[in-house]
């Protein structure tokens, strides 16, 4: 199968980072390779975790540059939106020190303006992490309909001459074409199996083998490298209130109980993901928080085994706009991991949130409120 790969390379972009990254690996340092995305990046319907496209990058570094020692972070967790990125970043990638993040939530997000902002504020929280990573964009594409947030993505990760890499612009126009059989890479329309992770993970690669390729050319001709690092970061496109999002979950300790309860099972794993958060199984039951903030979102998980409580989420006593956070999912995949935004570009203030369970008759699972995304 033969694709033209250098169609997906958009933008090479600023090239600083990621030449100082190889030097080091080339000189034999140990390094980390991160990735932050949803369940494309988690591996969802390759037949193993060695056959995702992250892993299969990190393969790339490993066999590219034998004399370095690397590790794996892969902080993909399906369903979830740049939004819930940003707030998770640190504890679920930066953490772990990465040297090199690709990103991507371009089937996740919508393409809109409100997702360009929080997407943005992602990017920034991984160029200002303490590791000063290099950055890869990723778009993966709904290959059915060619849908995803790349335009506004990459209107972004210009801005930062930050690389990006498009499997809409390579590999789906040669499945429109017939040149390649949608079945034969995805069994979901979305979701890539074995052969469709090799793709898009190859699609990543050739980007790498181009910088790569270049620094080799630099070392040979004496040059140094032709770009250079800006200190500061630029100012941004979009307003920005997310850049330092923050999640609140129970260890935060700053919800008011009425009747919820904390759930005390212990979180193993990042995958685990309806932990330390809260139940609440009869009706009237409240929890509530004061918090200072501009933007707010609740996330809450919505079940497929049903019925589940409904509850409403009402910010500073504003009954008159309260929003209904319905505990049932109405897909039939799995719970969902769902994000509801409650306040966007607010005055930043004390705000009040209370969520009061309002239906609990004859359910099966109680209703769980996972965290508070707050910026």
């Amino acid at each position: 199968m033969q694709i033209e790969y250098e169609r997906g390379i958009s933008n090479p972009g600023n090239q600083y980072r990621m030449k100082k990254l190889m030097a080091r690996a080339e000189a034999g340092e140990t390094l980390s390779i991160g990735f932050l995305g949803g369940s494309i990046t988690q591996g969802s319907l390759s037949s193993t975790p060695k056959t995702c496209y992250a892993y299969l990058v990190y393969e790339w570094w490993k066999k590219s540059f034998p004399n370095a020692a690397f590790s794996f972070v892969n902080g993909g967790i399906g369903g979830t939106t740049s939004h819930y990125g940003g707030a998770r970043a640190w504890k679920d990638v930066l953490c772990y020190r990465p040297d090199i993040v690709t990103v991507d939530f371009s089937v996740n997000d919508d393409a809109n303006e409100f997702f360009e902002e929080t997407y943005e504020g992602t990017l920034r929280r991984l160029l200002a992490a303490p590791s000063a990573p290099a950055v890869v964009v990723l778009n993966n594409v709904f290959y059915d309909t060619g849908k995803n947030a790349q335009d506004y993505h990459n209107r972004i990760a210009d801005h930062y001459g930050i690389p990006h890499v498009s499997i809409k612009d390579t590999v789906y126009p040669d499945v429109e074409s017939g040149k390649i059989v949608r079945a034969d890479i995805t069994p979901d329309n979305l979701h890539p199996n074995d052969k469709g992770h090799r793709l898009v993970a190859d699609e990543i690669c050739k980007l790498l083998d181009s910088i790569k390729a270049e620094v080799e050319e630099e070392t040979i001709a004496g040059k140094s490298t032709k770009t250079e690092e800006s200190i500061l970061l630029p100012a941004p496109l979009t307003e920005n209130a997310y850049e330092y999002s923050r999640l609140i979950q129970i260890q935060d300790n700053e919800a008011i109980l009425d009747g919820f309860l904390v759930d005390p099972i212990e979180k193993k794993g990042l995958l685990d993901i309806f932990k330390n958060g809260w139940t609440a199984a009869h009706t009237n039951d409240k929890i509530s928080f004061e918090i200072e903030c501009s933007c707010l979102a609740v996330q809450y998980r919505k079940s497929v085994q049903q019925p589940v409580p409904k509850a409403k989420a009402v910010i500073d006593g504003d009954e008159a706009h309260a929003v209904i956070l319905d505990g049932n999912f109405t897909e039939d995949w799995g719970d969902c991991l769902y994000l509801e935004p409650l306040l966007h570009h607010a005055e930043k203030k004390a705000h009040r949130i209370e969520i009061t369970v309002t239906d609990a008759k004859d359910i099966v699972r109680p209703f769980y409120l996972v965290s508070l995304i707050v910026s």
